[in-house]
């Protein structure tokens, strides 16, 4: 008995002690873009928490599989953790050789937002919704052009699943981001995307790209007039660049434990929440906040889309 009571000791000092220096969020794209942007609100709150800075670091590359790997081979003790989404801890698994593994690899530790995307277009493509688009889309087989933010990039496999449901065709054309996508989109170069809500719902407020529907179930709160896709006539096109935060695999529970409650708390703040809200987004309830509540999460989201990137045979290479 003495044995295990003193076995103990170091771990319960350094839960109580932790954290006693800045934390490190990895961030596994370049700054001023939709991840970096919640990264940094959520990491100047979380430190308010902790009583210490969270140094948000942006470590890009091979669509976020360079920081994936730098987050799982961090030492499991806290002061390394990572934020990332539907394509870093999902689709990736499904495209890329990882050298690490998206279940076994991690600790959850809370989702921290739900991004539907929207199905947009130039202003002058001539269908006016969804129904007519599809119609469109049919009438003119492989004369559409879709942007994308690369190959097997989340609006490269939107609309893979776009086609499976609707049984239309149209080229995708890859570009290094999904912010030179969308200026071609605005100046007519291409004809669709498939965005986030966070990236392009300033353009379609402010009219140079146009919004058929959000992929969701619900409308979003900062655009209440575009239509959910159940409403548009296509249900059941549910996509979303859900956000989470990890830790390395082996990081203690108790920390687990206070780093969720840090991003639970940091949620709750009404500033953040406001803010969350005119990027898109939608703060999941306190129930799916918790880190099983994401493992959960994502292992469904991997049931669900690796046979669809598999099935359009959709691989990158590192």
């Amino acid at each position: 008995m003495a044995i295990g009571s003193a076995s103990m000791w170091p771990m319960l000092s350094y839960a109580d002690t932790y954290p006693s220096r800045p934390v490190t969020l990895v961030v596994p794209f370049s700054a001023g873009g939709p991840t970096d942007v919640l990264a940094r609100l959520l990491s100047e709150r979380m430190g308010a928490v902790l009583g210490q800075t969270v140094l948000v670091e942006n470590v890009t590359g091979a669509s976020g599989t360079i920081a994936g790997m730098r987050v799982a081979r961090a030492a499991p003790d806290g002061y390394t953790i990572g934020i990332g989404h539907w394509g870093t801890h999902v689709l990736n698994g499904a495209i890329y050789p990882l050298q690490y593994d998206l279940l076994r690899d991690f600790e959850p530790v809370a989702m921290i937002a739900n991004g539907p995307q929207l199905i947009i277009a130039r202003p002058t493509l001539p269908p006016t919704d969804l129904k007519q688009l599809i119609a469109w889309l049919k009438d003119n087989p492989n004369k559409a052009t879709a942007g994308t933010a690369g190959p097997g990039s989340g609006a490269h496999v939107s609309g893979v699943f776009f086609q499976n449901l609707t049984g239309t065709s149209f080229s995708f054309v890859p570009y290094r981001g999904a912010g030179p996508a969308l200026n071609d989109l605005m100046a007519g170069h291409i004809d669709l995307m498939f965005d986030q809500a966070s990236n392009s719902l300033s353009q379609v407020r402010g009219g140079t790209v146009k919004a058929y529907a959000v992929t969701a179930q619900s409308r979003l709160a900062a655009a209440p007039d575009i239509p959910t896709v159940d409403e548009a006539g296509l249900p059941g096109l549910y996509i979303a660049y859900w956000h989470g935060v990890w830790a390395p695999k082996n990081t203690p529970a108790e920390v687990i434990t206070k780093l969720n409650a840090a991003v639970v708390t940091a949620l709750a703040d009404p500033a953040l929440r406001q803010r969350f809200v005119e990027l898109g987004q939608e703060i999941p309830p306190l129930e799916k906040q918790s880190p099983a509540a994401l493992g959960k999460h994502q292992e469904a989201e991997i049931e669900k889309w690796w046979p669809i990137v598999k099935a359009a045979n959709i691989r990158a290479d590192l």
